[in-house]
Parts: C-alpha cells; structure tokens; sequence
C-alpha cells in the first residue's frame, strides 16, 4: 500500500448538539434507551448547526439514532491517550464476571462512543429560550445526563434497522421485573407532569446491580430535586424529596 494514499488513524468529530435533561448526574439514568417510555429530553444544537434546513424531512420519521459521547466516563493516560481494556464487568452480571469489551455495551471504550435509539415527539424549528435560539427537537426515551454532547443524529428505518429474532446474547434474561413503587412523603413542590416519569424510573430499580442493600438509603436528582429511597423485597418506598 502506498504510505501517501493510507487512512488516517485519527478522524476528528465535532460537537453537533447537546442533551438537555432531568437528570444532573449519571446516577438513576435508565440503563439503556427506550426503556422509560414517558422520560422526555431535547436535542439542541451548537451554534454552528443551528439551521433548521438541516431538519427538513425528518418530521418523516419517528424515531432516531444518537450517537453520543460517554463525556463523564472517558479515562485518560499519561499521555493524554484514551484507557481502555479488552475486556470489563458488566454491571449486569453483578460485575462479577469479565466480558469482551465488545460483547457489552460498557461505557469504557477504545472510543467512548454511545448511541441511543429514542422517538421523536416534536420537532420545533425556531426556539428563543433565554441564550438559546435555534432547532430542537424533542425525544422521549432517551438515556443521557444533561449536558452530553452529541455528534451525530440518524432516522431509525424500520426496514433496515428492526430484526424482530436478533439474539440478546448474555443480557437476554436479565430483564427483571419492576418494582412496587409507594410514597412514603409528601409530594410537595415535585412538578405533578414529571410524576408519571418519575414512577417509571423508580420502577425500573435504578440501584446499581452489584449493590442491593435493603437498609441502604439510595439517592439520586431528577427534576430538580433529590429523591431518596430504599428497596426491600420488591417495594420501592420513596423517603424524601428534597428540592435542590
């Protein structure tokens, strides 16, 4: 091969747009997307793609593909270089056993590169939020923290993306059963149109898999408050809000 004419090993990307969500820390994030149907987020872009041409036709289309940068989980060596290892424990199996780190989806890459598939609810052309002015395009289901910078969206084709008898591999029977969600506070100043949301994702059990220490207080922030719960057998009892 001609030394002229070889591929780079190094192609730069850059920021097309960030996430804009409830969630302030990754702690209580659902595990992947689409998994929390009524948990609404908005792409909104950089200033250099905030041209409403480069939405036209996608109000075609109901759903996406993100791809997206694990920015809070990127491990760097002495020489500036991203870590990673052949191989990890995913969370899922108790982060007990160790996997390829191509067999799983962990967030510890070569390149720490994500997508998400989510459904687009609203695609608003001109917004003038406070700084912001610009496209956004509503999502529902999508599992990022707020901030995430984004680098590419792509429509979901349905034809070519769906494979209704694909096998899951070693996450196939780990889908555990929700959980029995009670209140044990006053709701207070909670936003009540988040409420449903925030049900959802406490059913979904948003302990870390290794950890499942029934008098163990959990916490997390959503919404603009700080919720905190335990679990025992399978009820969630939700112990405070507290608004941040």
């Amino acid at each position: 091969m001609n030394p002229d004419c070889e591929t780079p090993s190094h192609f730069p990307f850059k920021v097309i747009a960030r996430i804009r969500s409830d969630f302030p820390d990754k702690f209580g994030i659902p595990r992947q997307s689409g998994l929390l149907k009524e948990l609404r987020s908005s792409i909104r872009f950089e200033p250099e793609f905030r041209v409403a041409d480069a939405l036209r036709g996608l109000e075609g289309f109901s759903h996406l593909w993100v791809l997206w940068i694990f920015s809070e989980n990127v491990r760097v060596g002495e020489n500036g270089e991203n870590r990673w290892s052949p191989t990890v424990r995913p969370p899922r199996l108790g982060g007990n056993k160790r996997l390829g780190v191509f067999a799983t989806r962990s967030s510890f890459r070569p390149n720490p590169v994500a997508m998400s598939c989510v459904k687009i609810e609203e695609i608003r052309l001109n917004v003038v939020d406070g700084d912001y002015c610009g496209p956004e395009i509503i999502v529902s289901g999508a599992d990022m923290m707020d901030g995430t910078p984004i680098v590419d969206i792509k429509p979901y084709l349905p034809y070519a993306d769906s494979v209704p008898d694909a096998l899951g591999g070693f996450a196939e029977p780990l889908r555990e059963k929700s959980l029995k969600v009670e209140f044990s506070v006053d709701l207070g100043e909670f936003p009540a149109e988040k409420l449903d949301t925030l049900r959802e994702i406490l059913a979904e059990d948003p302990r870390p898999a290794y950890q499942k220490d029934a008098d163990r207080v959990y916490g997390f922030k959503f919404a603009g408050f700080e919720v905190k719960f335990k679990v025992q057998d399978e009820e969630l009892s939700v112990l405070d809000l507290i608004k941040i």
